[in-house]
């Protein structure tokens, strides 16, 4: 008689269970952290304007971020990432020689100034369209790995996609005005991320001062490179519809924040805003670890386990970014989809600790198991079944 029951109590169970999960997750577990009231007011010139703390994700600032907007040359990162990729895939070597057609030596505006009895390498063309911001050197590229620009320019795009860039449409490898060539300042910030987090081997071509080719030097036209600011990379781009623009980034200690913008009406203008937001976000914020790793920040129950609970801890430092000068606190919770079932291994990622910030972001990380649980026996597997169906039976734990 006792089986039908347990299978009986099993399903019940599986239900249980169910419902405990909307629960816990409606619910989560408060947590009182120190963190800053409010987001310091920085009144940006750019009519455009993206800009994220690197190290936790955090939005400082935007405006008209997701619109598709055209990127100028801005979208030769796109160019550069899929050469980068053509070198680590093997397809091509770093002293891979490339033909120069009449349609890249005809480019016009910023170039290399290729000819076509020219044979670049692969490092001239990566310092050619990261340093000069060559016309010329990016349609060699495109010509080169997918025979003609247009299909490069889907390739490209596809690519985009799968980087999870939403808003970027590619019409040609160099940013050449076209209407239908878009992209919008949050698909260049993840763009900017994926080749300082996945291509570090090539970032610092970026940040060259300048490159000589054809007998002919120009400089980057990245401002502020080399100064005490950390502005290390990336692109700038101008087109009458754009206006002067940059994807940036810069680095000060253990911290990196990454800004796009556009809209401004000068060479000098773009460089002093990349001044004013670049301090801003350094100066302004501080970044404040929520928890230490290996630090439990809550428990979580297991079903049908040798153990009542586990120990969610942080599987490490977990920083978030406060206002310099802000003062009180904000509510954290653990959500999970819980009862855990057993067995459990440690280091499991088992829950999210998630932060609501002042200005209604919100901030999550993993939380992970901080022990082992093996699958209980027969009476502590009976103890998880009476206590989970509890409220609904009218039972009682033993």
């Amino acid at each position: 008689m006792i089986r039908p029951f347990l299978r009986r109590l099993k399903t019940a169970a599986r239900s249980a269970c169910a419902a405990a999960t909307i629960t816990v997750l409606a619910l989560g577990m408060a947590s009182g952290l120190p963190v800053a009231q409010a987001q310091p007011l920085f009144d940006s010139a750019a009519p455009n304007i993206l800009v994220i703390d690197h190290n936790t994700g955090q939005i400082l600032l935007e405006r008209n971020a997701d619109v598709p907007l055209p990127p100028a040359s801005m979208s030769k990162l796109m160019t550069l990432l899929m050469l980068f990729e053509a070198v680590e895939d093997g397809r091509v070597t770093m002293e891979t020689t490339w033909t120069v057609s009449e349609r890249a030596r005809a480019m016009g505006g910023s170039r290399m100034f290729l000819e076509t009895r020219h044979r670049p390498t692969t490092e001239d063309l990566i310092r050619g369209i990261a340093v000069l911001s060559g016309n010329d050197a990016s349609v060699v590229v495109a010509e080169g790995l997918a025979g003609s620009e247009e299909a490069f320019a889907r390739i490209a795009t596809a690519r985009a996609r799968q980087l999870g860039m939403t808003n970027t449409n590619l019409t040609n490898a160099s940013g050449w005005p076209d209407a239908d060539h878009q992209m919008s300042l949050r698909d260049l910030a993840i763009l900017a991320t994926h080749l300082i987090e996945e291509h570090p081997r090539f970032y610092s071509y970026l940040a060259e001062p300048s490159f000589t080719w054809n007998n002919i030097s120009q400089d980057n036209r990245v401002p502020h490179l080399g100064t005490a600011l950390g502005l290390d990379g990336l692109k700038t781009g101008f087109t009458q519809a754009t206006g002067r623009a940059l994807v940036g980034s810069a680095r000060q200690g253990d911290r990196r924040v990454v800004f796009v913008f556009s809209g401004m009406p000068s060479d000098q203008a773009r460089a002093d805003e990349a001044e004013r937001i670049i301090n801003w976000a350094f100066r302004q914020f501080a970044q404040r670890d929520v928890a230490r790793e290996g630090q439990v920040l809550a428990e979580a129950e297991v079903w049908m386990g040798a153990e009542r609970r586990v120990p969610l801890v942080a599987p490490r430092d977990l920083p978030v970014l406060v206002p310099a000068l802000g003062d009180g606190a904000i509510a954290a919770r653990v959500e999970y989809d819980g009862p855990v079932p057993a067995p459990i291994v440690a280091g499991q990622e088992l829950a999210r600790l998630v932060i609501a910030m002042p200005d209604d972001q919100t901030v999550s990380f993993p939380l992970v198991a901080g022990a082992d649980v093996a699958q209980g026996g027969f009476m502590p597997r009976m103890r998880s079944a009476v206590g989970v169906l509890g409220g609904h039976l009218g039972l009682e734990g033993p």
